[in-house]
């Protein structure tokens, strides 16, 4: 079979069977002349996981944009922690502190590994909004191809959307404009600058 092939029969991604094949928790597959990689089912098979859905982990997943927004990540912990206890569910909290359209955080990366490799059975938020600003549907997609519940406790706007909004897109200004300009330089706090007041702006 081709990875993608191997990958699908056996509920991961073609990245996992790849780092298997590194860890030589798998043998290295046959490869054809042109270098793709082969794989035997007779020797694959062990790996083949079809975990039922009430012996995956529920995970509970809270994020907010800034540091200054440390105690609302306390408050959506506290929230899901309840939430998941109350409903008798093992659990466990993932926290991110980070953009809403940053798709590399720890936390994430960590939640859509347990997703794709079938080790999670749940995924709790307590906004649509906490996982993703843009691309949750994708996420969401994702979940019903690998039979996640996903439940959200709270599925009206947040308060704070306009002002979490304005504070992603002054991140990514940031960013960008210390790439082009240098962060010290005249051009770039004028920019910056400029942004904050905008936020500012928003939040009144």
């Amino acid at each position: 079979m081709t990875i993608g092939q191997a990958a699908k029969w056996l509920g991961v991604s073609s990245q996992t069977l790849r780092r298997w094949e590194r860890e030589g928790r798998i043998e290295p597959p046959q490869r054809t002349s042109g270098g793709q990689r082969r794989y035997e089912l007779s020797k694959i098979a062990h790996e083949k996981r079809q975990p039922e859905v009430k012996n995956r982990k529920t995970l509970a997943y809270a994020r907010v944009s800034s540091h200054d927004q440390k105690s609302d990540l306390e408050r959506q912990k506290e929230m899901l922690s309840i939430y998941c206890a109350s409903q008798g569910w093992s659990f466990e909290v993932i926290a991110d502190l980070g953009s809403g359209m940053n798709y590399r955080k720890k936390g994430l990366k960590k939640l859509l590994e347990g997703i794709i490799e079938g080790t999670v059975g749940r995924l709790v938020l307590t906004h649509k909004d906490r996982l993703l600003r843009f691309g949750a549907e994708l996420i969401f997609s994702i979940c019903e191809e690998k039979g996640v519940e996903v439940v959200i406790i709270n599925k009206g706007d947040e308060p704070s959307f306009e002002e979490e909004l304005a504070q992603d897109v002054l991140e990514i200004i940031t960013v960008f404009s210390a790439r082009l300009y240098g962060s010290r330089s005249r051009k770039n706090k004028k920019l910056i600058g400029d942004m904050k007041q905008a936020v500012e702006n928003a939040r009144s």
